[in-house]
């Protein structure tokens, strides 16, 4: 049976591989945190393997241990207190984890980077053409400037990658997407800006089955952008949100500038209480973009993807998710 090491294992992406390389056979070692939660880890099959990013040595001397035949590098951070954390853990650390493979000598079969359409950027504002994964970078947030860096050092080894790009990425334990369908719960339908917002988004199941598909194919040094190959409006997302929950809203238009400066304050609050506020610069740039509409062809045709979810089947499952466990009441 074969070993794979999937970093960041404890959360929302993480948790759904480990399940999904159980399912499928692998024996799995879920590389954690000491103060990482086991909440959605509770299988005994798992292999629990605590891994600090910024100690080469004891980085080096795991993976000898191991010898894992895959590597899914899952950790790393969204949000963040300090910019250059983004450098910090999305970049520097994954750097001494590449290296220490390297060093190892340990080399897997495959090293999966879960990266970011982040990486990449937005499409043009003024148009609806598609980002492309060949398209050249221009990301516009600092955590996928962090993401781009990391993907062309990986480029620069001599390790077998694929780099998974996915773009918004949905489903159970997931609490930013949360965030909206608790504003729709509660009778508030948001949109952001005056113009009308093209989104694209994958389950967070399907991602998983790309990534795993992935690191067992012949595919190597290759990066692809992964959605369920769909595109949506933000209203056509709050109308199959407000189905799947069954409530009527009251639609509010926000200008872009009056969540700058409420991104401002959030930003300056969380400073003091040492918090970082689901809306923050990040997220106004993300927000902002009109854009994120992506080709995915690459990605059907090299893996014959083939998506179970699109977002209205997605959406019915988070929200019964959520429902259970009294996220949503």
């Amino acid at each position: 049976m074969k070993k794979i090491l999937i970093t960041g294992a404890s959360g929302f992406i993480g948790s759904f591989i480990v399940e999904e390389a159980l399912k499928k056979d692998f024996v799995v070692y879920a590389g954690i945190r000491t103060s990482s939660s086991k909440k959605y880890l509770t299988d005994s099959r798992i292999n629990f393997v605590e891994l600090d990013f910024s100690d080469n040595e004891g980085l080096i001397q795991i993976i000898k241990e191991h010898k894992f035949d895959f590597i899914v590098h899952n950790a790393g951070l969204t949000k963040a207190k300090k910019k250059e954390d983004f450098d910090i853990v999305n970049f520097q650390y994954t750097k001494n984890f590449i290296d220490a493979i390297i060093t190892s000598e340990a080399i897997p079969e495959k090293f999966i980077l879960i990266s970011s359409m982040a990486a990449i950027g937005p499409g043009d504002d003024n148009n609806t053409i598609p980002v492309k994964s060949t398209d050249t970078p221009h990301p516009d947030t600092l955590y996928g400037l962090s993401k781009i860096k990391t993907e062309e050092y990986l480029k620069g080894t001599k390790l077998p990658f694929v780099i998974i790009r996915p773009t918004g990425v949905y489903g159970p334990r997931e609490t930013d997407y949360f965030v909206f369908f608790n504003t729709i719960n509660k009778g508030i339908e948001p949109y952001i800006g005056l113009k009308e917002q093209y989104l694209t988004f994958i389950y967070v199941k399907d991602l998983v089955n790309v990534v795993l598909a992935a690191a067992t194919s012949n595919i190597s040094g290759k990066a692809y952008i992964v959605s369920d190959g769909k595109s949506y409006t933000a209203k056509e997302f709050a109308v199959i949100t407000k189905k799947h929950l069954n409530k009527k809203t009251i639609k509010m238009y926000i200008p872009l500038f009056i969540i700058q400066m409420i991104v401002i304050i959030l930003e300056s609050v969380g400073k003091i209480t040492d918090k970082v506020p689901t809306l923050n610069k990040d997220k106004y740039n993300v927000l902002k973009s009109r854009n994120w509409l992506c080709d995915i062809n690459d990605l059907q045709s090299d893996l014959g993807f083939k998506p179970d979810y699109d977002l209205d089947k997605g959406v019915e499952e988070a929200v019964a998710w959520y429902k259970k466990e009294q996220w949503l009441k």
